[in-house]
């Protein structure tokens, strides 16, 4: 889920600042350190010799990936030359095990190379604040990867931050309402708004929607004219279940009507009911989130953001309840394609 607001690019930024390498393999093969001094997130895995295979590495050194992403929550490898959707595919593969398909979709994307999908097709001009892939639902992804193919002219980093400090850094009153409370999420899908109800559910079957519903915990009800209205009670907090900390896990800030520009929030309630807009959400009760609740929110977010430039041939490994995600607005052509694994269900 993302929403066209542009924040100002703040946070934590990583560019050529020098780091000092902490660790070399065993074998001598790569080069591992933090990006930079400053955070652990994302560590840096590069190559100490040329013809070091990324995908043969990582096979390797599975265990070793996996306790480096419950530590830090996400690793930038960078230097081993990853230059297409089929090697992205072979990355996850053999770092965490077969692809998930993209179901149950909030944003548009394309499928390119079998489970392997296009970022975010949002305007390049617009930002996607941080979030969690999936956490609008009961069932996430616990792995995500991103692969540059091509770095934007200007713009289009993908900053990170650590959940686990997005938790610490709220506020603990709003923490606690949240997450005592929970968020209900609502959708309405239909009349040229947001996505079609066919595209989120891939599927034109009405009764394969209310089965995916039923079985996913989703109230669901028919409109007239084809529309479609869901609305589903998930967590706003989460425990990890390697590390058993708690993480920021929602999208509310997202999905509330207030994370859209004013002119395009004014022009959507002067024709719409709110309970017709195209996303919106709420606590579990039904009651509204306080706005002074979602700014602090947005708040934590950004004072945990972690901005570093693409460059081409880098993937980065993001454990997905540990790790957010978001994209700054960019200039020229850019292409970062994503790919999911390891299902798991609150």
């Amino acid at each position: 889920m993302a929403s066209p607001e542009i924040p100002p690019r703040e946070g934590v930024k990583f560019g050529s600042r020098q780091r000092k390498a902490l660790r070399v393999s065993d074998e001598g093969l790569v080069h591992e350190s933090a990006l930079s001094s400053e955070r652990a997130l994302p560590w840096m895995i590069t190559p100490a010799q040329d013809g070091v295979d990324l995908i043969e590495w990582v096979a390797t050194h599975r265990a070793d990936v996996e306790r480096r992403l419950t530590t830090v929550g996400g690793i930038l490898f960078r230097g081993f030359g990853v230059g297409s959707e089929a090697q992205l595919e072979r990355f996850l593969q053999a770092s965490c095990g077969e692809l998930l398909e993209y179901s149950y979709r909030s944003t548009p994307r394309k499928q390119l190379s079998g489970n392997i999908y296009t970022s975010t097709e949002y305007p390049a001009d617009q930002h996607i604040p941080l979030h969690n892939e999936l956490s609008y639902t009961r069932e996430w992804p616990m792995k995500i990867a991103f692969c540059c193919l091509k770095a934007a002219q200007q713009g289009g980093e993908t900053p990170i931050a650590d959940s686990r400090r997005i938790y610490d850094a709220i506020d603990a009153g709003v923490r606690e309402r949240f997450a005592s409370r929970k968020v209900m999420y609502v959708r309405t899908y239909g009349g040229g708004l947001d996505l079609p109800w066919e595209e989120v559910f891939q599927t034109s079957d009405r009764n394969a929607v209310g089965e995916f519903c039923r079985a996913h915990g989703i109230e669901f009800d028919w409109l007239g004219d084809g529309r479609l209205r869901t609305r589903q009670v998930c967590q706003a907090v989460a425990t990890h279940p390697a590390t058993g900390e708690a993480v920021w896990f929602n999208q509310a800030h997202l999905f509330h009507v207030s994370a859209l520009p004013a002119a395009v929030r004014e022009s959507l309630l002067s024709a719409h009911q709110e309970e017709d807009l195209p996303r919106n959400v709420y606590y579990g009760d039904g009651s509204r989130i306080e706005p002074e609740a979602l700014a602090e929110v947005r708040r934590a977010l950004q004072q945990e953001t972690v901005i570093f430039p693409w460059q081409e041939g880098d993937v980065v490994l993001l454990d997905n309840m540990l790790a957010a995600h978001a994209r700054t607005p960019f200039v020229g052509p850019r292409k970062i394609v994503v790919g999911m694994a390891q299902p798991f269900s609150s």
